[in-house]
């Protein structure tokens, strides 16, 4: 009942590893005589105005404080871009305002024109109510003069 270590699905897992290994290339080729470097382009390498090398560096600190200054300056154009599309953003926006105060003072000017017009309106209306007015006492004292002239 007892199960040997070497049997179980541990060991089945641990053989695999030590097969993998036996099959995988060494890190470093024997056959190859040096080294070689990444290729880097010189606009790579430039160094912002606000870095100075110093007069000693240590080659390995030196390559990784110039990636630091590096990531950072690509961090630092990628906010100036967003600084610039903001301020685009705003123009576009103090454009909007004034197309928008443009059309509401049109939209005053409108309503200004309503409000005469209502005006003249009723001031005809009225007008013609009272012609109307007018127009009916006189034909009603005419029908009252004809109708009593016939009763006479």
């Amino acid at each position: 009942m007892v199960q040997s270590i070497t049997k179980g699905p541990l060991s089945d897992v641990t053989g695999e590893a030590k097969a993998e290994n036996r099959n995988r290339r060494p890190i470093h080729e024997p056959h190859s005589t040096a080294p070689t470097s990444p290729i880097v382009k010189a606009s790579v390498l430039t160094m912002p105005d606000y870095v100075t090398r110093s007069e000693r560096p240590v080659e390995i600190g030196s390559l990784s404080a110039a990636a630091a200054v590096r990531e950072f300056e690509a961090a630092t154009k990628e906010i100036e871009l967003m600084g610039a599309e903001l301020v685009e953003r705003g123009r576009q926006c103090e454009a909007m305002t004034r197309d928008a105060l443009a059309v509401a003072k049109d939209l005053n000017e409108v309503a200004a024109r309503y409000r005469e017009e209502a005006k003249r309106t009723f001031e005809q209306i009225e007008g013609g109510s009272s012609l109307l007015a007018d127009a009916h006492k006189i034909s009603s004292k005419f029908r009252d003069k004809i109708a009593g002239r016939i009763a006479t």
